[in-house]
Formats: structure tokens, sequence, C-alpha cells
């Protein structure tokens, strides 16, 4: 488990699993459907989130335990 991250998600797609938010330094950081805590493999766009940073199967990292915030 990376360090704990605030941000917005800025984009989700239901059809593929996976989206992307932005932390609050401005940077874009991929998720898989499978990182959202509550297990509803959805979330929407707009909303604030807390998540972890994650080595990611793609070789970047990604976003993990990405749970939504009020």
């Amino acid at each position: 488990m990376g360090p704990i991250g605030l941000g917005v998600v800025v984009g989700f797609d239901e059809h593929a699993g996976y989206g992307t938010l932005r932390d609050d330094a401005g940077h874009e950081i991929f998720f898989h459907c499978t990182a959202i805590v509550d297990g509803s493999r959805t979330i929407e766009t707009g909303t604030r989130v807390a998540f972890n940073i994650t080595p990611g199967r793609r070789g970047d990292d990604e976003a993990g335990a990405v749970t939504a915030l009020g």
C-alpha cells in the first residue's frame, strides 16, 4: 500500500470497468473498478475520493482502495 491521496473522479467507463481520477496536485491516475472499496464497481464522475497508490499491472502506478467521501 502506498501513500494516501485525495482527489476527484474525472472519468469512468462502466462498460470497460476503469477510470481516472485527478489528485489534489493535478496528477491523473488510472484505477480499475475492483479498486472501489464499497464493491459497487461503478462511481460517478465528479465524486471526491480518497485512495492509495499501488503498483499497476500496466507498469504505472494506479489508485487502489478508492473510497467516496461525503
